[in-house]
């Protein structure tokens, strides 16, 4: 068949073999050139939150407070203030440096940023961001692609803003806002105001401008470009008619009517055969008293809700995402979307037993997506999903009735525990790895803790409560200061904020040991009560020792290793909740296996449930939930047919 486009005259046998391997050879070659992108990496780094330590103000001379220990003038947030976050302020920014650093080294070319990169989207920390990745990309071709979060912006429009926790003089607050009269400070514990147009929070076009290149707007040298409103496609493309679209006002959608607000999604092909699609997953609904100016800010909702509100309000991307799908698959290429919000439930499947043990306001349950976002998108076309928001590590799939299998890919935010980014490396036919990278160690992440003992002394002298454990600035490395983090933020925060007085007061002062016996005992009466009339139960007891003996022989586990307390469980209960199978790496596997245990012990045990024996069943199962769903350290996805793999 290859042979008769050749001319009409005589080849020997072995010319016409030659011939016909120089052809197959340059069919493969030709092959090779329309996948271009195998082998190729592309690193998610969600949640940076970065706020610039070392960002000069531009209307006022106030620098921050001098660090004895570096000389330099340092803009840092208290340390209280971020050990009852669920983010880390500071350290963070040193983070950053080190992820970027590691991404060099890995010679990496492509990152993408699922939103919150920022504070607050304040012109101080977007300069500080935009300098950071311009270096970046300069020193080592790094190429950088974001999209929105909540948090960049905050709102459609500018506003008015400011912090009142900044670290200041003498160990006191420093309070800092965009305008005069916006806080007035206690200037007993808090320094005076501190006025600039800097910490006020940008709308989307101060976002864009301000970080225009780094995928917001088209580049010459990708092969395409595009956003939900564009006219043309990637077959009669070009650079000029791409610029010429991709002006703000031209990407705006009414998300109500009367409320006309920007969407700045795009596509872009950064090499031939990879489409990166970043969603614009924020959507800012009018309240319910908003003015007749669809251009005040105060009008607008906040985004975190995510894509619940995209099923209500922005139904064009939902389109959008079908038409590029399709073209992807017609064409070959590798379509890889990211956006800042979760598309598949975060929480292991578990997010129906966490209404029924804490209810329907706690941990965040109004941002977890309902099914028919999934469903939605995989039956648009989407294979593969990168989102942010939750701070957590975690692997999502769900296959439509249609057969459409979308699997989402939860990255880790390098301001919290375990700090982490997201690595994809396409392969051959469709099949892509994904791996985890830790960001343990990392340079300079001890570098304030000379101004935090300064907050503490102060916070000591004013015989405040409940003050944070120094202990955390005795940590090693960033890895230990992030799980120390987390474990001020269960003490400080979430012990008192999210859990039930009963359950409470149980889980702090149970022992393993009587969790154990508790797990296998007979008795109707609630296990508060068997504890505090132990003598009342010794026949129970007694029973349920021996039962849980003869368990732990059957398991290969000894009683005397259950030396932890209920405390240490809901601690360990929130590394799984944030770092998935990560957590191992500081719970223990033999730890981890003395919970499994326990966990199948309180699922069997039903046949008398009191309120809080019920509270403990939900509580495990959560907890188990947590410990055996999909892979999310190391592992693959067959994009034809969602498969994931365990790598090893």
């Amino acid at each position: 068949m290859i042979l008769k486009h050749l001319p009409s005259y005589k080849y020997s046998n072995s010319t016409c073999f030659l011939i016909l391997l120089l052809l197959c050879f340059n069919v493969t070659v030709s092959g090779q050139k329309q996948s271009k992108s195998n082998g190729v990496h592309v690193a998610f780094l969600s949640d940076v939150h970065l706020q610039d330590l070392f960002g000069k103000f531009s209307d006022n001379d106030y620098q921050g407070i001098l660090n004895p220990k570096t000389g330099k003038y340092t803009l840092l947030r208290t340390m209280a203030s971020q050990l009852h976050s669920t983010r880390i302020f500071n350290e963070n920014y040193f983070a950053f440096i080190a992820a970027l650093d590691d991404i060099a080294k890995r010679k990496i070319k492509y990152v993408a940023l699922p939103g919150d990169y920022t504070d607050d989207g304040q012109p101080i920390h977007v300069r500080g961001l935009e300098e950071i990745l311009n270096q970046y990309q300069k020193k080592y071709g790094i190429e950088f692609f974001i999209t929105t979060g909540n948090h960049d912006p905050v709102g459609p429009f500018a506003q008015e803003s400011g912090k009142e926790d900044f670290l200041g003089k003498d160990g006191k607050s420093q309070p800092i806002f965009s305008k005069d009269r916006m806080y007035q400070p206690n200037l007993i514990i808090e320094n005076p105001v501190v006025v600039t147009a800097d910490i006020a929070k940008m709308g989307y076009l101060g976002i864009t401008d301000g970080l225009q290149h780094f995928g917001f707007y088209p580049d010459k040298k990708h092969k395409f470009w595009a956003t939900p409103f564009s006219t043309y496609n990637n077959q009669n493309y070009s650079y000029d008619k791409a610029l010429q679209e991709a002006a703000l006002s031209k990407r705006v959608y009414e998300v109500a009517p009367g409320y006309e607000v920007p969407d700045v999604s795009y596509v872009v092909e950064p090499i031939e055969g990879l489409w990166l699609m970043a969603i614009d997953g924020n959507v800012y609904i009018p309240k319910k008293n908003a003015t007749a100016d669809p251009k005040d800010p105060k009008n607008y909702s906040e985004a975190s809700t995510g894509y619940n509100n995209v099923l209500s309000n922005k139904k064009h991307l939902i389109k959008w995402v079908e038409v590029i799908s399709a073209q992807a698959k017609e064409q070959g290429k590798i379509l890889i979307a990211f956006s800042h919000f979760p598309m598949i439930d975060f929480n292991d499947d578990a997010s129906a037993e966490i209404k029924e043990l804490l209810g329907p306001n706690k941990w965040q349950l109004n941002r977890v997506p309902v099914e028919e976002v999934a469903q939605v998108f995989a039956d648009a076309g989407l294979k593969i999903h990168f989102g942010g928001h939750m701070h957590i590590n975690d692997t999502g799939i769900r296959t439509t009735a249609k057969g459409n299998t979308l699997v989402n890919i939860q990255t880790p935010s390098l301001a919290a525990y375990i700090p982490a980014y997201k690595l994809l490396t396409i392969k051959k036919d469709n099949l892509v790895d994904i791996q985890t990278i830790t960001i343990d160690k990392v340079k300079r992440y001890n570098e304030l803790f000379d101004l935090y003992k300064m907050e503490y002394q102060f916070l000591e002298s004013q015989k405040t409560k409940d003050i944070w454990n120094k202990a955390i600035l005795e940590t090693k490395n960033y890895h230990d200061f992030t799980d120390f983090h987390l474990k001020e933020l269960v003490r400080l925060r979430f012990l008192k904020d999210d859990w039930p007085e009963g359950f409470k007061d149980f889980i702090g002062n149970i022992s393993a040991k009587d969790l154990l016996v508790l797990a296998n005992i007979e008795s109707d009466r609630d296990f508060d009560f068997i504890l505090k009339n132990r003598a009342q139960f010794q026949k129970e007891w007694a029973a349920a020792e021996a039962k849980s003996e003869q368990i732990l022989s059957e398991n290969k586990l000894k009683k005397e290793d259950f030396n932890w307390t209920g405390y240490d469980l809901l601690i360990d209960f929130y590394r799984f909740r944030s770092a998935d199978e990560l957590a191992l790496a500081d719970v223990g596997t033999e730890r981890a296996k003395q919970y499994k245990v326990l966990s199948k012990l309180f699922l069997e045990n039903t046949s008398k449930e009191t309120p809080l024996q019920k509270q403990m069943r939900l509580f495990f199962v959560i907890f188990n939930k947590f410990m055996h769903e999909v892979a999310a350290d190391h592992f693959s996805v067959d994009l034809k047919t969602g498969v994931i793999n365990k790598e090893r």
